[in-house]
């Protein structure tokens, strides 16, 4: 039977590929302070700079491309049954020919209501004040922002439940809930993790650390589960 095979990824899935990380060394996003634009604080007190923030992050997703690590998890689904639970924003997993992708913390080519999170739009340009919802009120970025709930950590739980391998991409694991659901493991599910500067997990699962970037290392690592599973 073909193991089921659960990847979570974080930023460094998608630096290499130009989009920069949530934080930089000095605590900013971008020059901003992460509440700024990050929280519903911010959107209160000023929704006119949170809009041009996330115009613009929108501008450069669509300048940018998948990587060779997005491009291997379309390789090891040609060969299993794979979930990708991702806390990016972006859609580069979509547009490698990723399929099954949940995204944790929102999507940046999707604006919502302000008040109804169940009135969700595809939205690829600029978002402006005075751009409404059908319900009337001004539509904001579909973004999970500090403070807020992660609706969809449930069926996050439930996949990771599921899995046989589980590999964790570009994420220091220190961002919760996210880091939490090794917690839902299978006891003596394995787990491989990728990163150039890797956290520190606690689990009791059979667990390998590569160091290193996940454009040259996840792609190594595909071809020997495929070897090692086929």
């Amino acid at each position: 039977m073909k193991p089921n095979i659960v990847i979570l990824t974080g930023a460094g899935i998608s630096q290499e590929s130009g989009i920069k990380t949530f934080r930089d060394a000095n605590g900013l996003w971008e020059n901003h302070d992460i509440m700024e634009v990050a929280s519903p604080q911010g959107w209160e007190k000023n929704p006119e700079l949170v809009l041009k923030f996330y115009n613009q992050r929108r501008q450069q997703l669509h300048k940018v491309q998948p990587n060779a690590a997005h491009k291997a998890i379309t390789k090891l689904q040609e060969y299993f049954p794979v979930h990708v639970i991702t806390q990016n924003v972006d859609d580069l997993h979509e547009r490698a020919g990723n399929q099954n992708v949940l995204h944790l913390h929102g999507e940046l080519f999707k604006v919502r209501s302000e008040i109804n999170p169940e009135l969700i739009y595809d939205w690829r340009n600029d978002l402006h004040i005075g751009d409404l919802a059908e319900d009337g009120t001004q539509l904001r970025p579909h973004i999970v922002w500090f403070g807020e709930p992660v609706p969809m950590i449930s069926k996050a739980s439930e996949i990771t439940a599921t899995a046989d391998i589980f590999i964790i991409v570009g994420t220091g694991m220190a961002v919760y809930p996210a880091a939490g659901l090794v917690d839902y493991l299978p006891p003596y599910t394995p787990v491989y993790y990728i990163d150039p500067n890797p956290g520190v997990i606690s689990i009791s699962n059979p667990l390998t650390t590569i160091r290193g970037k996940a454009g040259k290392e996840l792609p190594d690592l595909v071809e020997i589960i495929i070897k090692e599973n086929s």
